[in-house]
């Protein structure tokens, strides 16, 4: 079987945040099921950027590349593995390809996509939120990038409007969010008095205001105020277990570590199950999977409770949130404008108290799900075989 050489750009192998981990094990997944279809052996190169912990993605047919600057210039670093691929697959850590970061965060993003685009090979933006664009060169530089690409695809129905608005003559795609294809182990059957296991993703971004601090989301509730009321009302319940589940481990940026803002409120409210860091974003899966429920506000711990069939209640501070969770039909979400806290705090409640419905209502989004991961997968066998046959 001919052997394909596939590029992926801007995934992870061992970041802390468990939800681009989850990208590059849904991606893999997906890519794997589509060289099966192309009958090609699948030979991934992953390039992203510089991470130090343990990594969770591996394999004898996975090689990694770490961008750095001296990366990008070195006639054997980036533009050698570029000269070595057949295709390249660039996901944009999900949310990346927008000019709201910081300007060197946007030209690495940009300069991996043209430095491919302009070598020959082809280019697949993998499902990805697409912008913000509002200012210039940033717009018309994303927009190019768009347009040169084979297909560009977008993981909800949100950015896909983004996307025909920067690139009306692109080739664009609307897909869903690749993290849905994470496999995962199923929880073991509990029995029928165990204790009802209630999940808090408490973001430690949000905890501390966002990156700046002073709501920098500018919510229209106060997210640490909502989550004490939470934790006080469940933990209050009889017959419930309240568990913190971390999933963005960042001890080198506090602002932004799930793991720190748990330990505070477990110190906080002692009743509290304060789950250790997860290892890998399957196995942070595996136990969202046994929870009864789960409100969170990183998208991707929302993502393993819906795809495992959690009733879950999402709690947005982007577009990102709503894109997705409108574009599944799926309503039990708290939007960053429109609720205060006390609002907020009773829709989770509430929620909870008819989790049955949520767990119904996810039910019905599976067909959306599966359209979009096949449109996704069937698209990439024929890129697939297209680059095996040059």
């Amino acid at each position: 079987m001919t052997s394909l050489r596939i590029g992926l750009l801007w995934h992870s192998v061992a970041a802390g945040n468990l939800g681009v981990g989850a990208l590059t094990i849904g991606n893999i997944a997906l890519a794997r099921a589509a060289a099966a279809r192309a009958g090609v052996t699948p030979l991934f190169t992953i390039i992203g950027a510089r991470e130090t912990g343990v990594p969770y993605v591996t394999g004898s047919d996975i090689a990694v590349r770490t961008i750095t600057g001296r990366y990008m210039i070195s006639p054997a670093g980036y533009r050698a593995d570029v000269a070595a691929s057949d295709i390249l697959l660039d996901i944009g850590a999900g949310d990346s390809f927008a000019d709201i970061y910081p300007d060197k965060r946007f030209a690495y993003i940009f300069m991996t996509k043209a430095m491919a685009i302009l070598a020959g090979k082809p280019l697949v933006l993998s499902p990805q939120t697409i912008g913000p664009f509002s200012r210039q060169p940033h717009t018309a530089m994303a927009a190019w990038a768009c347009r040169r690409a084979d297909v560009v695809f977008a993981r909800d129905p949100l950015s896909m409007a983004a996307l025909q608005a920067l690139a009306p003559d692109a080739d664009a795609r609307q897909a869903i969010d690749v993290a849905f294809a994470m496999p995962y182990d199923r929880p073991a059957p509990r029995a029928p008095d165990a204790p009802i296991r209630v999940g808090l993703n408490v973001s430690g971004l949000l905890m501390h205001g966002g990156y700046a601090g002073n709501n920098q989301y500018g919510l229209d509730f106060d997210y640490p105020a909502l989550t004490r009321a939470l934790i006080t009302a469940f933990t209050a319940m009889p017959g419930v277990e309240v568990h913190l589940v971390p999933h963005v481990m960042a001890p080198g940026l506090p602002s932004d570590d799930d793991g720190a803002a748990a330990d505070r409120l477990k110190a906080e409210f002692p009743a509290l199950v304060r789950h250790p860091d997860f290892a890998s974003p399957v196995a942070a899966k595996s136990f969202i999977a046994g929870l009864d429920f789960l409100t969170g506000a990183r998208m991707h711990a929302t993502i393993a409770a819906y795809s495992a069939g959690v009733p879950v209640v999402p709690i947005s501070y982007s577009r990102k949130f709503e894109g997705l969770y409108r574009g599944l039909g799926y309503p039990w979400l708290v939007t960053a404008k429109g609720m205060d806290t006390g609002a907020a705090t009773a829709f989770i409640l509430d929620a909870f108290a008819r989790r049955a419905e949520l767990a119904t209502d996810i039910a019905r989004g599976a067909p959306v799900i599966a359209a979009g991961l096949e449109s996704y997968t069937g698209e990439l066998a024929a890129q697939f075989a297209a680059a095996a046959a040059r």
